[in-house]
This record gives structure tokens, sequence and C-alpha cells, in this order.
């Protein structure tokens, strides 16, 4: 078989993925569904899938680098602080009717880098802001959503500038499909194998109900309380419309939400962070309160600080994960430039926006009481990541006393 031949059965595997194990799409549910133009051989796989599979209406919204590079190089100022809410209006309007979410990633992690970083930020916030609603469906798990990935020459050009671009590309995409699980004969029953072993690890981890994790390693000594009844979670999850779905292709995580003031210590993150279109490298914030009291970064300093002032609640955490340092893309040593990747390889927190859906009964709870048990509030959520070999962690109960959860970055006891 050709290397094309392999990619485009690769590429059809992937589609059956996303709408069979990412999304679980429904008979009659409609989908929302965006992506870089360059992925368009994988949006027409996904939307045949679809309509294959009963799907209602599939609605495709484009991004083109060239469009996007042409705002911040021709546009006028004052449209850096403005956004297309009427779009983000309609999506949520979509969510709120029963649609179905999937975002494919591929955009040139560094397309913004040499672009005004102030016009960056205020077109960052603006969009945020105008977003909100439709972000609020899916942070809230209202809906069933998933994201994936395509590879894009862009990407695989940043991320093996040595290469050629077609080699470049041909290992990205190789990357992708391993870590997405297309690579055997079937894919969607390898998902369901990996979801049963992520599961285990959140009854485990929801059996102990402890009150917080104690991170060490070298440049982090990080207490992280958690919510009051939180929830873990990890792999396949039930979405709040009934429908169960695997929001991230792929996932190696098992998560949380920290309680947003009970956050105390000191952290470094392990790899750089790509952050709207810029790289933020060796991040190091100091907690107190559950706030980031102190921060900096040798990389991205000014992008760091902007993206903490965002609102109140960029400053605290929405999330915290635990992968070990073995899982298939840690072990690939591969820096991706891409969070949905990025996050896999490494324990993660999350700035901002937390997930109601980790909480018990989570489905039932106000803003509010989300907000009195511990959740916290933001127009961001931006995983970075703080695990490596060498970490260790510890479950503290609520009388105090420890139970080892990671040593040395792998599972201690948690079977």
């Amino acid at each position: 078989m050709t290397q094309a031949a392999q990619n485009d059965r690769y590429l059809d595997r992937l589609a059956q993925v996303a709408v069979h194990t990412g999304l679980n799409l429904q008979p009659g549910q409609d989908l929302v569904l965006t992506a870089p133009i360059e992925a368009l051989p994988l949006v027409r796989r996904i939307t045949a899938a679809a309509y294959a599979a009963g799907a209602g209406v599939v609605t495709p919204i484009f991004s083109d680098p060239a469009i996007t590079l042409a705002r911040f190089q021709h546009g006028q100022d004052a449209t850096f602080d403005c956004a297309a809410d009427w779009l983000y209006q309609g999506m949520a309007q979509a969510y709120a009717g029963g649609a179905a979410r999937l975002a494919i990633v591929g955009d040139d992690p560094m397309l913004l880098s040499e672009q005004d970083p102030e016009k960056v930020a205020r077109a960052s916030k603006a969009n945020a802001i105008a977003y909100k609603p439709a972000l609020e469906k899916i942070a809230n798990f209202d809906i069933n959503w998933n994201i994936l990935s395509y590879p894009s020459t862009a990407w695989a050009s940043r991320m093996f500038p040595d290469l050629p671009q077609a080699e470049a590309t041909q290992r990205l995409a190789d990357a992708i499909f391993a870590a997405s699980r297309v690579t055997v004969d079937d894919p969607v029953a390898a998902w369901a194998a990996h979801n049963d072993a992520l599961r285990q690890r959140t009854r485990w981890l929801n059996g102990q109900r402890f009150s917080a994790l104690h991170f060490r390693s070298d440049g982090t000594d990080l207490t992280v309380g958690l919510a009051d009844g939180h929830e873990w979670h990890g792999g396949a999850s039930t979405a709040n419309n009934g429908i169960t779905c695997n929001p991230n292709i792929p996932t190696e995580e098992v998560f949380t939400t920290p309680h947003a003031a009970r956050v105390e210590g000191y952290v470094r993150s392990t790899k750089p962070l790509s952050h709207q279109g810029s790289l933020i490298d060796q991040i190091e914030v100091r907690f107190t309160g559950g706030q980031i009291t102190s921060a900096r970064a040798a990389r991205g300093e000014s992008v760091l600080q902007k993206l903490l002032d965002t609102d109140a609640g960029a400053r605290r955490l929405g999330e915290v994960a635990l992968v070990p340092h073995s899982s298939p893309i840690s072990q690939s040593g591969l820096l991706f430039l891409n969070t949905l990747f990025d996050e896999n390889a490494a324990c993660h927190i999350a700035l901002g926006q937390c997930y109601s859906k980790c909480f018990e009964n989570g489905a039932q709870l106000s803003g509010d009481q989300i907000a009195a048990q511990g959740g916290n509030s933001s127009m961001i959520h931006v995983d970075w990541m703080i695990g490596g070999a060498y970490t260790d962690i510890d479950g503290i109960l609520p009388d105090g006393s420890r139970v080892p959860v990671f040593r040395k970055g792998e599972w201690a006891n948690a079977a």
C-alpha cells in the first residue's frame, strides 16, 4: 500500500472515530463543525460519515491563515476590540437546540507570533467575551462535543523545521494517527478499551474523596485544594443531553475541578505553552489563597501577563489533570505545540473556567452553587503542563493523612 493510500485509510478511520466515538452523533442531530481550510479532506469525510449516521444538518465553518493574518496586517485599530458576536450567538442557539459541536485543530501554532502582541491580546479578549455564551454550553457539558486534529503543513513545519515540508507533514500525520488510535484495524474498539482503563482510574480517585493534591518536583511545591463535591472524569463521559461522547481525541488524562480559593505554593511548567500564536516557556507562578500573586516566564512573559489579566477568574484554576509520564504522547518525545496533544503528555492545570460536569450532580447545580463549592468562572480555559518523570503527587484526605497517587511520574497505587 502506498503512503497516500494509507493516509486516506487512516483519515477514513479518523472520521469514523470522530462521529461514532468522539461525538456519538445521534440520528437527526445537527452538527456545527469548525476547521482550518487545509483540513477539507477530513471535513468531507466527517460530513459523509455524519450523514451516513443519520445527522440532521452539518454546518462547516472554516478558517484560513492568510485571512487571519490580513486582519492583523491591515485591520483598523478599533476592530481589535470587536468579534463576530452574531456568529457565536448563532452557535449558542444551535447548541441550545440540540446540535453537537466538533472542532478540528491544525492551525499554525505560531501564526501570530510576529504580530503586535497588544492587538493579539485585545482580539483574543474580544473573541472570548463574544464566545462565552457558546463556550458555556461546552464547558457545562450541555452537549456532546469533540476536538481532534488534522496534520497541516504549517503546523508540521513548526514541529519539524529541519525536515522538507512533505516529510515533516508525514511525520505529524503519523503522530496524529497513532495518538488517535486509528492505526489499528478496529479503532472504535480500541477506544472502548482505553476508556475502560481511564474509568478505572476515575473510580479509584472518586472513591478516595481527597480534599487536596500535593505536587512536588523540581521547581514545584503546590497544594491544589479540590472543590467541594468534586468528581473525577476521564475518557468517555455522558453529557447533560444524555449522550456519551469522548470530548478529546486523543486523551490520556483524568481530571477534576480545583477549589478556586484553596491553591497554595509555587509551580514551574515542564513544557512550553503555545497560546494564541505565541510560545510561553518556563512559566513560574506562585499561588496564595487560590490566586496567582506572582508570575514570570523565560519567553512570552508579556503574553502570560495579558492572559492573567483577562478577567478576575483568569488567575485561578479551573482544572487539574493527571497524566502519567508513560503516556504514548509523552513517550513519542514530540512537542506538538498544540495543547490538545501536549496536555496529554503530562499532568497539567488550567487557568480559568471550570467544568460543571466535574461536580457530583453537576447538571443540577446553578452557577451560584458551583461557585459556592469552589468552581471558578472565567472567559478563558488555558491548560499548561506541570508534570514529568520526577513528579510526585500525594492525595490529602480530609483528616490530613496522605495517600501516594504518583511516584516519579507514574501512578502509585491507583490501579
